[in-house]
């Protein structure tokens, strides 16, 4: 009887190298001026001058798509998860005021599938592409009876730069308008309730379940937003005081994030229309309206405070930047996030 192998463990490094040496012209294609490294090194090096900036503040984040995951597998989506992660870590720093500059990912799964990962890793590319960001590196890991079999975590992390003198949240204050700008759909967060539903009703990702007009893949598995680009624009026409990027928690949990002490905000909820995938979410999960709008973005994915007297300036650059974009409350004295309608 022959020793132990790796492979024997469940691990197999030789797929696994063949697999990275594989990716790597795809990750070459991201990097931009300040990579100072090739694909395969130990660490990722990037040049940290950056002379058009007075005083560079370096801004970093990170997050995963969660159970979004096992939702995108089931469906046999995948690229879309790429772009998911990218865009929820860029648009995170942006709430700063911060430029991606570059992005590492990390890819666990049970047994590595390469070409899983490599479609993952090409909505990777595509995502840091569309916004001047280099994939720098990642890790992928391989660790069987930690991860169930078909099934893979993806993790992102970013670093950015802003100048200081544009770093936000700044001159916030009661009284600021709050403009909400329209999402995608789930963006990354409620998967688990999502997943608990197609479950128990045993749903079929490729009908539409009814009123919905698409199929329900596409309905929940629209990537995540990337923000960036209006809100580029934005900052050069109009005084942005804050922004707030609405993720896990809602609107109620997301916007006190940017607020000084003793400044609070009200939301009306009855400008917009949530996204019709909402609607069907509450009706087949029967949630509350107030269980909805703190678990889910409701159709409102990034939040802008500016001064009143610049609202209706900032929904107009909105538009015409291609956004959905509405005046949907006020910044006030006081704590945290209150409704003003009766929405059940």
């Amino acid at each position: 009887m022959g020793g132990m192998t790796y492979r024997d463990a469940g691990v197999d490094i030789d797929k696994k190298m063949s697999t990275l040496k594989d990716i790597g012209a795809l990750v070459k294609t991201t990097f931009t001026p300040g990579v100072l490294h090739d694909v395969g090194a130990f660490g990722g090096m990037f040049r940290g001058r950056f002379p058009e900036l007075a005083d560079p503040i370096l801004v970093a984040t990170n997050d995963g798509v969660g159970t979004k995951v096992r939702t995108g597998v089931r469906a046999g989506r995948l690229r879309g998860l790429g772009h998911d992660i990218v865009n929820h870590c860029v648009d995170d720093i942006l709430v700063q005021g911060a430029e991606p500059l570059f992005f590492f990912d990390y890819f666990a799964s049970s047994v590595l599938d390469p070409a899983v990962f490599h479609e993952v890793v090409e909505g990777l590319a595509e995502a840091c592409k569309a916004v001047d960001c280099a994939l720098l590196g990642g890790e992928t890991a391989e660790m069987p009876g930690v991860y169930c079999d078909n099934e893979f975590d993806i993790v992102g992390f970013v670093v950015g730069v802003v100048d200081r003198s544009r770093v936000m949240p700044a001159r916030v204050a009661a009284g600021d308008a709050v403009i909400g700008i329209r999402s995608d759909g789930l963006h990354t967060n409620g998967f688990s309730l999502v997943n608990r539903l197609i479950e128990r009703d045993d749903l079929d990702l490729d009908q539409d379940p009814g009123g919905l007009g698409e199929s329900l893949a596409d309905a929940l598995l629209r990537p995540h937003r990337c923000y960036l680009p209006p809100i580029r624009t934005l900052r050069e026409a109009v005084d942005v005081h804050a922004l707030a990027h609405i993720t896990g928690g809602g609107l109620k949990d997301n916007i006190p994030r940017v607020l000084p002490e003793g400044v609070g905000c009200e939301i009306d909820r009855a400008v917009w229309t949530p996204n019709p995938v909402f609607r069907w979410l509450r009706q087949v999960a029967e949630l509350e309206a107030e269980e909805a709008y703190h678990v889910f973005n409701m159709g409102c994915g990034m939040t802008v405070m500016t001064a009143p007297e610049d609202a209706e300036q900032t929904v107009r650059v909105l538009q015409e930047a291609g956004e959905e974009a509405w005046i949907i409350g006020r910044l006030v004295e006081g704590e945290g996030v209150t409704f003003t309608d009766d929405l059940t």
